[in-house]
């Protein structure tokens, strides 16, 4: 029977696949997925969930309707005004805990974005590692155009699209098209061509195809020397940081498979979850695979990838 886990918890559904890619759907299309308590905790849980999964290698971020996210809901935004402060400060951090959940998140996540997508809407984009937007996309910081900010979500939309952009749009709440988002970062690929779904399984395919420890120490890398002063104590980190890397299991696994051109036992795994067996029991092949490719095929294609890499001079 074919392995897969589904949680329909109505406004954010989550499905693991036997790959291990978990997609999350914003599921509130009538109200443009707009955000509220319950949208909140749900995906709390999901993100707890999927940080202690072993299973779970790649994460997609996506959205059921037309829009991405409007941003916060109106009713949550109506009761939050009859707060006090610490009221107020309780609310706001269930959000920021949110975003810096989404953030943290050891494993590649890649968000889809279609439609409007509006303030606390860009602190998930911003948090991911990937984003992919239809040209139609369109982008708003709308917090100042009803008098507030768009503090929580900051810290992660500075990094992404650098102080002075922020401080252009953060101030005029302007709505901004996907290839300007592309130019300021906040976009990684604007896909002019074919489905955001197609898209987003190449980049999957591609995460899978590398090792899961060494992406959770990349991530862990760039949090740590981003807007670092570049002095001995780095150097010698960093210098550390690769040694111990090269002598884990998984670098010793990959550095073999390289030299002996070869697909590493990663790879091998997620090959192996995409041929399925249907519910009578016979057999399945390419689910979960790009263009419908059997597993025989996608092991030529590590494969060939491996042969390439091992033909450019590279510092490992």
């Amino acid at each position: 029977m074919k392995e897969k886990n589904t949680q329909n918890q109505e406004t954010v559904l989550l499905d693991v696949d036997r790959r291990g890619v978990a997609t999350i759907t914003f599921n509130r299309p009538d109200k443009h997925n707009a955000i509220d308590e319950q949208f909140i905790v749900l995906l709390n849980q999901i993100l707890d969930t999927i940080k202690n999964s072993s299973h779970v290698r790649v994460v997609v971020l996506k959205a059921n309707g037309k829009n991405f996210s409007a941003g916060a809901d109106l009713h949550w935004m109506k009761n939050s005004a009859k707060y006090g402060l610490t009221e107020n400060i309780e609310d706001a951090l269930t959000l920021a805990e949110l975003m810096y959940a989404l953030n943290t998140l050891p494993v590649p996540t890649l968000a889809m974005s279609q439609g409007l997508a509006c303030g606390g809407a860009l602190g998930f984009l911003s948090c991911c590692d990937v984003v992919l937007a239809n040209p139609d996309s369109c982008f708003a910081f709308t917090e100042v155009s009803i008098g507030l900010i768009p503090a929580v979500i900051s810290p992660y939309v500075i990094a992404a699209i650098g102080e002075r952009q922020a401080r252009r749009y953060f101030l005029s709440g302007e709505r901004f098209d996907a290839e300007r988002a592309f130019q300021m970062g906040l976009v990684s690929e604007v896909v002019r061509s074919g489905s955001l779904s197609d898209a987003a399984e190449v980049c999957v395919e591609t995460f899978l195809a590398n090792g899961p420890a060494a992406m959770a120490e990349a991530k862990k890398l760039i949090a740590s020397v981003s807007n670092r002063t570049i002095d001995l104590t780095l150097v010698e980190k960093t210098a550390e940081w690769i040694a111990r890397i090269r002598i884990s299991e998984e670098g010793q696994e990959g550095l073999s498979s390289f030299f002996e051109k070869r697909v590493p036992r990663w790879a091998q795994a997620s090959l192996s979850a995409s041929s399925t067996t249907t519910e009578d029991g016979s057999k399945k092949e390419g689910e979960g695979v790009a263009n419908g490719a059997d597993k025989e095929t996608d092991k030529e294609s590590v494969k060939e990838n491996n042969e390439n890499k091992f033909e450019t001079k590279t510092d490992v």
